[in-house]
């Protein structure tokens, strides 16, 4: 079947103002979220509160339709969920970062998968953050937003 999306490339920017003023966000889209998880609860919750936070929040639950949708979509900040019914999160994971045009993309890992091991080889395939289930939504998107703001904030 053939895709309906056209290819994103890496030099799309979201759009801003040309200066910067410290503390002021000139944002004029809301930052969005992939959430990728094959438990339909886990997705609610995360698109309820984040939601409610703000952002823009889609899902995903497989791999196979993460990848697609990131490649449609180039969501801002991916959720990814280690244990996927056809790609793991870390196959996942590492396929975004081999493409120059999602490479750059935040993910955060969601995974019930509390090991070292585990954390190591999600942070090792670049994500930025690993969090454990069960977690504080509250927690969760306080995490998204001090990662959006660091990302907004150039000095």
């Amino acid at each position: 079947m053939a895709s309906l999306c056209v290819p994103i490339h890496a030099n799309v920017t979201r759009p801003t103002t040309a200066r910067h003023v410290p503390g002021v966000s000139y944002r004029t889209m809301p930052y969005s979220i992939l959430s990728v998880d094959d438990e339909f609860d886990v997705t609610e919750l995360l698109r309820f509160h984040l939601t409610k936070a703000g952002y823009e929040v889609f899902t995903a639950s497989s791999g196979r339709e993460a990848i697609e949708t990131i490649r449609c979509r180039r969501p801002d900040l991916v959720l990814l969920d280690l244990m996927l019914p056809d790609i793991d999160g870390f196959g996942v994971c590492e396929i975004l970062r081999r493409n120059s045009a999602t490479a750059t993309i935040p993910i955060i890992i969601l995974s019930a998968w509390a090991t070292t091991d585990a954390r190591n080889v999600g942070i090792d395939l670049g994500a930025l953050d690993y969090v454990t289930k069960p977690f504080s939504p509250h927690d969760l998107v306080e995490r998204v937003n001090r990662l959006f703001r660091s990302c907004a904030d150039p000095g």
